[in-house]
């Protein structure tokens, strides 16, 4: 592999920014803004709902508007800069919440996440850049590996500071930053030739126009379009299971706060596993293939939940979750880099982040109307199986001759 060294300060950019994603999104600040600040009332479901929708949809505006921005421009790292800035200095705020900061909390949350989102489609397009399209499939795994490495660091300190959790969110913040720093300092970008014409390049962005015309680029690249509409279904459920897995295991299994701690440490470490061992697979009998294993262990998972109903069985089953986790994800953002024209990769990345982000409105909302109708969350989970398999039947669609 060439550029092992500007691998590895990429990679050290997913290390740092996996404290957010495990301490903020999915398991510490997730229950402490539902068991703290809104006292455990059973509207925090639905305020925490609301500031994921509403994060995720501002989201899912600026991606592909600042993804154009920044292929025109050749300047990837200073928006992931701008939007990594944002997260930390949001998260860094939670410090300062409690019980009663409803509102103070939450726009932090938003302001916190719209940053990470929004950064990973920057941070994902450099991949073509610093590896040949034989190694995408293995660069874009030891990135989620040492993230979930940086996971297991992060879920670890939850041990020492359960009882301090503010004082955690801080933490989360400085160990972001710092380990992003390598990738702003080192990562070398490449840049477009320059044009002698003067360019506004918001305006640029969010030009109609422009906008069409990525649209009308997408759908003229068959395999794309249909990769596109399957990850839309399955990292909607995905999504919806890293999104509500600790609120469950809390609120059906009653968790403690220590046993949810092992439990994201059990998933981090598989979730490590994982994505070392589909680099090989994914190496092996492809990609397509490898994310087709994926999706059919992710509907047994969920199968699987629907049928425990103790705490023993669901540490186990979130062992299984974790090793598909880390490995769904690496294989799709490895498929999207080499479906991706080079030209254009940050501005259709754009697009890949967008069906992100718009999917977690349907997920957690059919989540949360299976629950309400039949009042058992059980059944919301088996639901969730329901979007892996419709991915499943999509991804039979994309027709490609992988390197």
């Amino acid at each position: 592999m060439k550029n092992k060294s500007q691998v590895l300060v990429w990679s050290l950019f997913d290390f740092g920014n996996s404290s957010y994603a495990v301490i903020i999104v999915a398991f510490v600040f997730a229950v402490f803004f539902k068991e703290v600040v809104v006292s455990g009332e059973s509207i925090g479901d639905f305020y925490w709902s609301l500031g994921i929708n509403i994060s995720m949809m501002i989201s899912a505006v600026l991606n592909p508007v600042f993804g154009a921005i920044a292929d025109y421009s050749s300047n990837k790292k200073k928006f992931l800069f701008l939007f990594t800035l944002l997260c930390v200095i949001s998260t860094s705020l939670m410090y300062f919440t409690g019980e009663g900061t409803i509102l103070y909390a939450l726009v932090l949350f938003i302001l916190s996440n719209i940053g990470f989102q929004t950064g990973l489609t920057f941070y994902d397009a450099f991949i073509s850049e610093i590896s040949e399209p034989k190694d995408y499939n293995k660069v874009s795994g030891y990135g989620y590996a040492a993230g979930y490495v940086g996971s297991v660091i992060s879920v670890a300190l939850v041990f020492p500071l359960k009882d301090n959790p503010n004082l955690l969110f801080a933490i989360s913040a400085i160990f972001f930053l710092i380990f992003s720093l390598p990738l702003f300092l080192f990562l070398k970008e490449k840049k477009r030739p320059a044009e002698n014409v003067k360019i506004n390049y918001i305006a640029y962005g969010f030009k109609k126009k422009k906008v069409l015309t990525t649209l009308k680029n997408i759908n003229s690249f068959r395999n794309l379009k249909n990769f596109l509409f399957s990850f839309f279904f399955y990292i909607d459920a995905v999504n919806t299971i890293i999104f509500f897995s600790g609120i469950y295991a809390s609120s059906t299994l009653n968790f403690t706060i220590t046993e949810l701690a092992v439990f994201f440490l059990i998933v981090q470490i598989t979730a490590m596993i994982g994505s070392f061992v589909f680099v090989k697979i994914g190496d092996r009998i492809g990609i397509i293939k490898s994310i087709y294993i994926n999706l059919i262990f992710w509907t047994l998972i969920t199968l699987a939940v629907f049928i425990t109903n103790d705490k023993n069985s669901f540490f186990i089953i979130g062992g299984f979750a974790g090793f598909f986790l880390g490995s769904t994800q690496s294989l799709s953002r490895a498929l999207m880099t080499f479906l991706t024209p080079l030209e254009i990769k940050t501005e259709f990345f754009g697009f890949y982040a967008l069906m992100d982000k718009t999917s977690t409105l349907i997920g957690p909302l059919t989540f949360g109307l299976v629950s309400w109708l039949s009042g058992s969350q059980k059944l919301a989970i088996l639901s969730v199986g329901f979007f892996f398999i419709v991915g499943m039947l999509l991804l039979s669609k994309v027709k490609v001759k992988e390197i």
